[in-house]
């Protein structure tokens, strides 16, 4: 058993998934019309992950007031560095993790305003 999707809320698809792919180097799964409206069944994922990101409707304006992700980089610093470079704001850089010291962590925010913790292994 393993976990299909997982959902994040989103303000605009197509701002998130271009997001994700150029950031990250997410692929896409799915991007297909769902009923009347103009929102779409989209669904992303990290190469060689089993588990995708399925984008749903924010309700409201607010953004995340935590984490809502934690991902996992074999080497943070340099993933950090290449995050900034790429133009993502780095809320809170390196540092040790406040549950285990043996941890560092970092945090962003995705172009939807999802806090994303990025840990090291």
């Amino acid at each position: 058993m393993f976990v299909q999707f997982a959902e994040l809320p989103v303000f605009d698809q197509d701002r998130a998934k271009a997001f994700y792919v150029e950031k990250f180097g997410c692929e896409v799964v799915a991007d297909a019309a769902m009923g009347p409206s103009d929102w779409r069944w989209v669904e992303i994922r990290f190469p060689g992950a089993q588990t995708s990101l399925h984008f749903v409707r924010r309700e409201d304006d607010a953004p995340s007031k935590g984490p809502v992700l934690v991902f996992l980089a074999d080497d943070l610093r340099s993933e950090v560095q290449e995050l900034a470079a790429k133009g993502v704001q780095i809320v809170k850089d390196v540092a040790p993790a406040p549950y285990d010291p043996r941890r560092q962590v970092a945090e962003i925010d995705d172009s939807e305003g999802n806090r994303i913790v990025l840990s090291s292994r």
